[in-house]
């Protein structure tokens, strides 16, 4: 995982702070793997209502101005059927911690 504990703890506390402290953030893609170099930052967010589209863009904005890296955003609400790529996201992800 090329996340830093301080970028994990910047991504959680900011999650929490706009979708709530159930939230459950997964990290997914590139930035798993430790060879890679670059990439975007991309996070499933589970939680027990569906984030909203502005909730959403909020999370994307302030980590994207505090990582200064590019950031998406994919989620679910926590217990409904997952997409297909939503299956992949959580299927291969790494958790970040729960809120």
């Amino acid at each position: 995982m090329r996340l830093t504990e301080l970028q994990r703890t910047i991504i959680r506390q900011t999650v929490s702070s706009i979708v709530g402290s159930g939230a459950h953030v997964i990290l997914f893609g590139s930035r798993l793997d430790d060879s890679a170099r670059g990439g975007d930052l991309d996070l499933l967010v589970e939680s027990d209502e569906l984030p909203t589209l502005m909730q959403r863009s909020r999370i994307k904005l302030a980590l994207e101005s505090s990582l200064f890296m590019p950031v998406d955003i994919v989620a679910i609400k926590r217990g409904a059927q997952p997409t297909a790529f939503q299956r992949i996201a959580l299927a291969t992800g790494a958790p970040l911690g729960g809120m």
